[in-house]
């Protein structure tokens, strides 16, 4: 990062054209608002700020430049994926990637069981090995 520049915080998400996530599952949370830019979505969603819930992915209607709030992405239980031509999905990279980077501490995916199937332990168990 150079000198006077700033992070884009798009960065950070996964980008899907015209797609659009419906929640079957009601209790799922979503949050709208108006904004300009999807930069502006992404910053916000990225903080968390003034979610009730950890944002996971937005999607950004370019008709009405308004941004949906997601506590769940396309791999959650009780979710389908819609086609819209009005929408982009943006997904954080940290819920969708199922793979680790470094030591994994902060892996967030949705893979539990390791290359030979073997299933992983709990990070609150020290059964069967202690860390």
């Amino acid at each position: 990062e150079g000198k006077g520049k700033k992070r884009n915080p798009l960065h950070d998400f996964k980008k899907t054209g015209e797609l659009m996530l419906i929640r079957v599952n009601k209790t799922l949370e979503v949050k709208t608002k108006l904004l300009n830019t999807t930069e502006q979505c992404a910053k916000r969603c990225s903080r968390n700020k003034g979610l009730s819930f950890t944002c996971k992915a937005f999607a950004y209607d370019r008709v009405t430049k308004r941004c949906h709030w997601l506590s769940f992405n396309s791999l959650t239980n009780g979710v389908r994926k819609k086609q819209d031509h009005a929408f982009d999905l943006y997904e954080k990279k940290d819920y969708i990637r199922n793979c680790i980077t470094g030591k994994g501490a902060d892996y967030k995916g949705t893979i539990s069981v390791t290359k030979s199937g073997i299933q992983c332990q709990a990070w609150n168990s020290m059964i069967p090995h202690e860390h």
